[in-house]
């Protein structure tokens, strides 16, 4: 059945903006979102406001005319409809309109005129309340001599509304385009770290390791910078220590290699001269016309033997400096007291010692390994450089792991000594294992210790005890 491809994600419509974008978008969404309940708001007051105070003035209107009829019973029937007119030109909210007992109207609509509405028709159509209308008679001595048709007129209001709703919209405008500018180069100021860190971590990504960051005013900010520089000075040191430990790697190997060089010419060259020689002369004794001489047979026989054993016994020790040749295949325990019996044999002015109890047969090839180096090279120390007359080895397992020190009752450390290939590489051996190493002063003499973490897999769970 073929493979479907996956289906891709839909880009949103915001992918891509920069965080100062998306923080202004959001800012923005947020005002049009106030804005909208802002307008329904003042939607909904106004249309109330509007509707009471129309009330209001109608009910003010009504009792203004029952009291201008009956301030003015001794006048004439004219008179009285003229002084209602008058009196009502002015009003706001509603306007009156006088008719005489035929319905015929005597004045136009008393009020202000009006040559244009400030606010736009489909705001007054939004908050305008229903027109009202109210008919009051005007009664003069027992007869009705006409009517006033009060009638409401909201535009007044809704004039004063849309005013001052245009004013805060403009104010907040205004306002809201300032902030926005100034929240724009704000955030560019607080943001610009960011665009220094992604360039920091472009170098990084480069190998360049001398990236550092200026730590910026905001406390976070300046955290995250702070943390990068430490990584990048981290990484420098380790890329300078790698340099460093395959220079020295380098060294080894070329130092390793004369040194094998030289053991080949000055002990197997002899050798094999003294064999060739020994083997030329029993050619020679085969070759004469007498009968052998048994004798000189034997002595050239028991010569080549001792030369062998000889030969043997070197080429032991090289393989054995080499890779020891007991590790995984006898206990580590027991490698660990050969190895102290072979320097005690080649170095009989120091004594050697050893406190190893309670190992697994074995841990691993790199764990094996690893201290059986780390115990070689710090005996090596001990007697090569610190001029040691007693070593001690104390080796134990404990808590999940492999606790080793190896103390001397040398010169000690010198306060600038340095670090050499055998340091460096006890050190990088552990590190790599998760281990830690430490060398110090103890005393008289020196103390190297070493931790190194241990599975519960082991090669061998038993525990064996030194012999």
């Amino acid at each position: 059945m073929p493979e479907v491809p996956p289906v891709p994600r839909r880009l949103m419509p915001w992918a891509g903006w920069s965080t100062r974008q998306r923080l202004i978008a959001a800012v923005i969404a947020i005002d049009l979102l106030a804005a909208l309940v802002s307008c329904a708001v003042i939607v909904l007051n106004a249309r109330n406001a509007v509707k009471v105070e129309t009330r209001a003035s109608l009910a003010t209107v009504e009792s203004l005319v029952a009291d201008t009829i009956r301030l003015a019973e001794g006048a004439s029937p004219d008179a009285l409809l003229q002084t209602l007119d008058l009196r009502f030109q002015a009003l706001r909210h509603v306007r009156v309109s006088v008719v005489d007992e035929d319905g015929d109207v005597i004045a136009a609509p008393s009020g202000r005129p009006r040559t244009e509405r400030s606010a736009p028709a489909w705001f007054a159509e939004l908050i305008a309340p229903p027109i009202q209308q109210h008919t009051l008679p005007l009664v003069v001595g027992g007869h009705t001599i006409g009517q006033a048709r009060i009638t409401t007129q909201p535009m007044d209001e809704i004039d004063e509304i849309w005013t001052y709703a245009r004013a805060l919209s403009i104010t907040t405008l205004c306002i809201n385009l300032a902030m926005l500018a100034a929240l724009w180069l704000v955030l560019g100021r607080v943001l610009a770290p960011l665009a220094e860190l992604a360039e920091g971590l472009t170098q990084l990504e480069r190998h360049d390791y001398t990236a550092r960051l200026t730590p910026p005013d905001t406390r976070e900010l300046a955290v995250i910078a702070a943390r990068f520089n430490k990584v990048a000075e981290a990484l420098g040191e380790a890329r300078a220590a790698n340099a460093r430990l395959n220079r020295q790697l380098l060294t080894a190997q070329d130092d390793e290699g004369r040194r094998i060089a030289l053991e080949l010419h000055d002990e197997f060259g002899p050798c094999l001269f003294a064999l060739e020689a020994n083997a030329a002369s029993i050619a020679r004794i085969a070759a004469g016309e007498a009968e052998p001489d048994r004798t000189k047979l034997a002595t050239r026989a028991s010569d080549i033997a001792a030369i062998v054993g000889q030969v043997q016994g070197r080429n032991r020790d090289l393989l054995n400096r080499l890779r020891p040749h007991g590790l995984g295949q006898v206990p580590l325990a027991d490698c660990l007291n050969l190895l102290l019996r072979d320097f005690a044999r080649r170095h009989p002015a120091t004594q050697f010692s050893a406190d190893i109890e309670g190992l697994a047969r074995g841990y691993g090839d790199l764990v094996d390994l690893t201290v059986f180096r780390c115990v070689q090279e710090s005996m090596t120390n001990a007697v090569r450089h610190g001029a040691a007359s007693a070593v001690r080895i104390h080796l134990r397992e404990t808590d999940g792991a492999l606790h080793l020190s190896v103390r001397d009752d040398g010169t000690g450390l010198d306060p600038g000594h340095g670090t050499g290939l055998g340091l460096s590489g006890m050190r990088e051996r552990v590190g790599a294992l998760d281990g830690s190493f430490a060398l110090d002063n103890a005393g008289p003499g020196a103390v190297v210790r070493i931790s190194i973490p241990v599975s519960e897999g082991s090669e061998d769970a038993s525990t064996v005890a030194a012999p």
